[in-house]
C-alpha cells in the first residue's frame, strides 16, 4: 500500500490517539492484559477489559487484585473513574478504536501450538468489528501466525487490511514481579501488515512505553520473542548440564559462574535450578521448533536443551533419594517439605512450575509431602497435577518435623537462616547455601 495516499480511516485513527480520545478493548486479563489496562488507565485512556473467567472479571468489578504485585488500590482508583471497564461481553468492543488480545497460547498434549484462545477471541468479535479499528495481538506465536490465521479472517469478514483495517503484531514482555522493569520502561517491538498498520501502533503504545522498535514486518515481531525465550531456554539448559558435571568434579558452579560474570564483555550469566517454569520459557521454543518441521528443519540445539531442562525435576528427586539413602531412609513414607511452589521467586505464578512435576513424582513414590509458598496459601489446581496437600507455617518446631527440606523457589521472603538451623537435611536446587554435612546442592 502506498503510505503517501490519503487513507480516512488512518487519518482519523491517528487523530483520535493524538487526542487520547480514543478506547481501547483488550482481550485476556492475566499476567500480561491486568498491567497493560493500567498503563493505559494511567495516561488517562478509557480501557474495556475482557475475559472468560468470571472470578476475573467479579475480581476486577470489585476492584480486588488476583495478581500478587498489583495491588487492590489501583484497580479500584481506575474502576471507580470509569478509566477501567471490566466487561464479559464482548459486544462492547465495537464501541473501541483499538483491541488487544492478551490470550493464552499453550501447548497440546504431542507439545505442538495450540491457538484455540486466539481462534475463539476472533470467532467472539467478528461480529463487532468495524472500520477504522486497529487489532493487535500481544500473544506468543510463531512467526506467520498474524499473516496466516488473523489477516485471512478479518478480510473474510469485509474488512480491508491496511486501507480501512490496520493489523499489529507487538510481542509481551512482561516479566511479573520485576520490579526494575515494567510495561512503561521495556522497549515495545511492533511488527505490522502496511506502514500505517505499524505506524498507528506506535502512535498508541508511544503514550504508555518509553521506547518503541518497528520491525519490517509481523514475522519479523513474532520471531523476536521466540529468540529471546529460546536464548534464555538454551543457555539454561547449558548451565543446568554443566552443574550436572561440576557436581562430579567438586565444583560449586554458582561461584564458577559468579567468577565468569566479572568478565566485562562476552558473558552473561545464567543460573541452573529444577527446570524450566511459566508461560514463556518451558512453552515457546516449541512454537519455532514446530513451524520449523514444515520447511524440513529440526531445531537441534532447541531440542537438545528441553532435553535436559525437562530432565532436571528427575535430577532433583534422584538428589533426593540418593541423600536420604545416606542417612538410612528412603523416599517411600519419608516426611519431605517443599519450599516454593512458584516457577520463580516473589510471584504467585506456578504455570509449569518444576515443583509441582517433583512433588508429583515424589508422591507417586510413596512420600509424605507438605509445602510452604508464602505466595500460595492453598495448593494450586491444574488440569495434569490436581492434589490436596497441606501448607504449613515455617517455624523452628514445624521445620524439625521432617525429613527432608526441598528448597525449590528461593523466595526473598524466606529465612534461610532458620530453614538452616532448623532443618535435619536440606536440598537446595537454587544455589541459596553453600555444601555442608546436613545441605545438599541439587
Amino acid at each position: 500500500m502506498n503510505s503517501n495516499k490519503k487513507n480516512i480511516f488512518y487519518e482519523k485513527i491517528i487523530e483520535k490517539v493524538s487526542r487520547k480520545e480514543y478506547k481501547i478493548g483488550i482481550i485476556g486479563m492475566g499476567y500480561v492484559g491486568l498491567p497493560l489496562a493500567l498503563a493505559f488507565c494511567k495516561k488517562d485512556i478509557v480501557t474495556l477489559g475482557f475475559d472468560i473467567n468470571e472470578n476475573i472479571i467479579n475480581s476486577l468489578k470489585n476492584c480486588v487484585s488476583y495478581i500478587n504485585h498489583i495491588k487492590s488500590n489501583e484497580i479500584k482508583k481506575y474502576v471507580s473513574n470509569n478509566k477501567l471497564i471490566p466487561s464479559e461481553n464482548l459486544e462492547s468492543i465495537n464501541k473501541v478504536d483499538v483491541i488487544i488480545i492478551c490470550v493464552p497460547t499453550p501447548l497440546n498434549k504431542n507439545k505442538e501450538p495450540d491457538l484455540t484462545f486466539i481462534k475463539n477471541s476472533l470467532d467472539s468479535i467478528k461480529n463487532f468489528l468495524n472500520k477504522g479499528q486497529i487489532l493487535i495481538l500481544e500473544s506468543t506465536t510463531y512467526p506467520g501466525t498474524t499473516e496466516e490465521i488473523l489477516k485471512p479472517f478479518i478480510e473474510k469478514e469485509g474488512l480491508k487490511v491496511g486501507k480501512d483495517f490496520f493489523l499489529v503484531y507487538s510481542p509481551e514482555r512482561e516479566d511479573p514481579g520485576n520490579k526494575k522493569y515494567q510495561t512503561h520502561n521495556i522497549p515495545k517491538i511492533i511488527g505490522g501488515c502496511t506502514k500505517n498498520c505499524a505506524s498507528i501502533a506506535k502512535s498508541i503504545y508511544s503514550q504508555i512505553t518509553e521506547e518503541i522498535i518497528v520491525l519490517s514486518s509481523t514475522r519479523a515481531a513474532e520471531m523476536t520473542k521466540l529468540v529471546e525465550n529460546i536464548h534464555r531456554a538454551v543457555n539454561i539448559g547449558l548451565v543446568n548440564e554443566l552443574k550436572i558435571i561440576a557436581e562430579e568434579l567438586g565444583v560449586d558452579l554458582y561461584e564458577v559462574i559468579k567468577a565468569a560474570a566479572t568478565k566485562p564483555f562476552g558473558f552473561m550469566p545464567f543460573f541452573p535450578g529444577p527446570g524450566l517454569g511459566g508461560h514463556c520459557i518451558p512453552i515457546d521454543p516449541y512454537y519455532l521448533t514446530w513451524k520449523a518441521k514444515e520447511f524440513g528443519i529440526h531445531t537441534k540445539f532447541i531440542e537438545l536443551a528441553e532435553e535436559i531442562n525437562s530432565s532436571m525435576p528427575k535430577h532433583v528427586v534422584g538428589k533426593i533419594s540418593n541423600s536420604l539413602n545416606d542417612i538410612c531412609k528412603s523416599i517411600k513414607k519419608s516426611s519431605i517439605l517443599i519450599l516454593g511452589i512458584a516457577y520463580k521467586k516473589n510471584i504467585d505464578d506456578a504455570r509449569e512450575s518444576p515443583s509441582l512435576e517433583i512433588i508429583d513424582l515424589l508422591l507417586k513414590m510413596g512420600a509424605n509431602i507438605k509445602y510452604n509458598d508464602p505466595y500460595f496459601p492453598k495448593f494450586p489446581k491444574f488440569r495434569k497435577y490436581n492434589y490436596v496437600i497441606d501448607s504449613i507455617e515455617l517455624t523452628s518446631e514445624n521445620l524439625e518435623l521432617f525429613d527432608c527440606a526441598v528448597l525449590l523457589t528461593d523466595h526473598d521472603c524466606y529465612d534461610y537462616e532458620l530453614i538452616r538451623v532448623n532443618s535435619k537435611l536440606i536440598i537446595d536446587t537454587r544455589g541459596k547455601y553453600n555444601n555442608s554435612s546436613n545441605i545438599i546442592r541439587a
